[in-house]
């Protein structure tokens, strides 16, 4: 009896310690759901160094990639709520819900499983060609396409990812056949127009502005509502008569279910690090402009996106099995 009361005695102060421990007090770990190269490492690299230099203790970045960026964020939904595992994503984290509910399939997490902590950037999709390309506008290139029906080819982060599904709604649009080159992120879908496996795609501002400026890609649309003032002369697609409207968003999400202090300093932390100006200026150089909202508009702005997609995969329905 006085064995099993000091037991329960010693577990109980073992958990008032724990409670009362400061957050944090181990390193965190900021989880990127795709290969080095995209708009999710760009922005989770800087941040790690700044909210490092906050809060003391290591902020390592690991990259988890596969499955249109499932496997990352299964990691995330399936990891204790403690606070020390965060997920920097995009639409990728809804678009594979969806994708899953069109096949009748089983999706490896639920969205109830992760909570939004921030948004930081929602650039416009840029739909890129190769320089070489003879397309100098959309139109030129819608005509070229018509002429070779499923010969040529784009590429993108996965299947019913951010850079699939804008693509696909602008082919059905059209009228188009394309064939489609999915890749395991935002990074290897560029090496693949790079490298001149495919002769389009479609991919956030920051990922295609550094080649834009080298001269190895040609802008030819703008998928945001208005002009972006880094690629003034770059039609919008609504102004080409397209009612096509998608952004690369990121933002930044950690298991839900984490006590109110801990998501209450992660929310104050990340705030404080995205107003850095060390965080800023590695945002600017590389081409984002950072948007941020914390946890409460970012829900909003989050449901609402997911709305909208969702209606669009529905609409394009089970586009490899039409090609």
């Amino acid at each position: 009896m006085l064995k099993t009361l000091a037991t329960t005695l010693a577990l109980a102060l073992a958990a008032a310690v724990h409670a009362q421990e400061p957050f944090p007090s181990r390193p965190i770990t900021i989880v990127v759901p795709n290969p080095p190269g995209g708009m999710n490492q760009i922005t989770a690299q800087p941040l790690a160094i700044v909210m490092e230099k906050l809060l003391k203790q290591p902020v390592v970045v690991s990259n988890k990639p596969g499955g249109t960026g499932a496997v990352g964020a299964a990691f995330i939904a399936n990891q204790k709520p403690d606070g020390y595992n965060l997920l920097v994503t995009t639409p990728n984290l809804f678009l594979v819900i969806e994708k899953n509910k069109l096949f009748g399939e089983e999706a490896p997490y639920k969205l109830e499983q992760i909570a939004p902590l921030a948004l930081t950037s929602a650039d416009p999709l840029i739909l890129v060609v190769q320089a070489s390309n003879p397309a100098k506008s959309v139109a030129d290139f819608v005509a070229a396409a018509r002429a070779k029906q499923g010969e040529m080819a784009y590429s993108s982060s996965g299947p019913y990812g951010i850079t699939h599904v804008p693509m696909e709604m602008f082919l059905h649009a059209a009228g188009l056949k394309l064939r489609h080159v999915p890749t395991t992120g935002g990074g290897p879908a560029i090496t693949q127009l790079l490298g001149g496996h495919v002769d389009i795609h479609d991919g956030g501002l920051a990922a295609v502005l550094p080649h834009l400026k080298s001269g190895k890609f040609r802008a030819l649309a703008n998928y945001g509502a208005k002009r972006s003032p880094r690629l003034a002369d770059v039609p919008t697609m609504k102004e080409l008569g397209y009612d096509i409207e998608a952004y690369l968003w990121v933002g930044l999400f950690t298991t839900a279910g984490v006590p109110d202090p801990v998501f209450k300093a992660l929310r104050e932390s990340i705030r404080t690090a995205i107003a850095d100006p060390q965080f800023q200026t590695a945002m600017t150089n590389s081409g984002v402009d950072v948007d941020y909202r914390d946890a409460p508009e970012f829900k909003q702005f989050f449901d609402a996106d997911h709305k909208r997609l969702a209606a669009a995969v529905k609409a394009i329905g089970r586009v490899d099995e039409k090609k």
